[in-house]
């Protein structure tokens, strides 16, 4: 895969694109809706597990993550999903709920970040920096933005059945920015 400036602005327009459908979502959510128990997780917690991995894999690898401003770190699963209880700590097991207003400060901070992060991003690298994934650097960067389209779809389908809302469709940003 040749890395050239064009690959990147593509990149770059994705992530805006996504994320301005994911800001949509989040913006459109009701309060009741937000922090409803009719899920496994409720739609703060979708929100706000979209944003931290789309911090965190636009990094150059795990050690490089630093939460933002807001961020509750002091619990077993950061994220805001849940998963299985450490049974030896005494972390809660994930955050309190974080706001509309929290999350959206945290998508400005992705949003901002994303052409950086493309900029100085080897594309061409073996390896994704995560443990967890065994791919290059750029499949990754491809696994990114399906995942926050997947959890950005969650949020969307859960608007037009609870509320009859939808969401628009952004497929570049380069065709929707003014």
């Amino acid at each position: 895969m040749p890395d050239t400036p064009s690959l990147r602005t593509m990149l770059k327009s994705q992530y805006h694109a996504e994320l301005a459908m994911l800001r949509e979502a989040i913006e459109r959510c009701s309060e009741a809706l937000w922090v409803s128990d009719q899920y496994t997780n409720a739609c703060w917690q979708v929100a706000y597990h979209t944003l931290f991995f789309a911090h965190l894999y636009m990094l150059e690898g795990e050690g490089s993550f630093e939460g933002w401003q807001g961020h509750q770190g002091d619990v077993q699963h950061p994220d805001g999903i849940g998963g299985r209880p450490d049974p030896q700590s005494g972390l809660p097991l994930i955050p309190r709920p974080y706001t509309r207003a929290e999350t959206l400060a945290y998508w400005n901070i992705c949003d901002q970040m994303v052409d950086a992060a493309i900029d100085c991003m080897d594309l061409e690298r073996a390896d994704c920096g995560f443990h967890w994934y065994k791919m290059s650097k750029f499949e990754h960067q491809l696994v990114n933005l399906r995942h926050i389209q997947h959890h950005t779809a969650q949020l969307a389908d859960r608007l037009r059945n609870a509320l009859g809302i939808g969401i628009g469709w952004k497929g570049s940003s380069l065709l929707t920015s003014s």
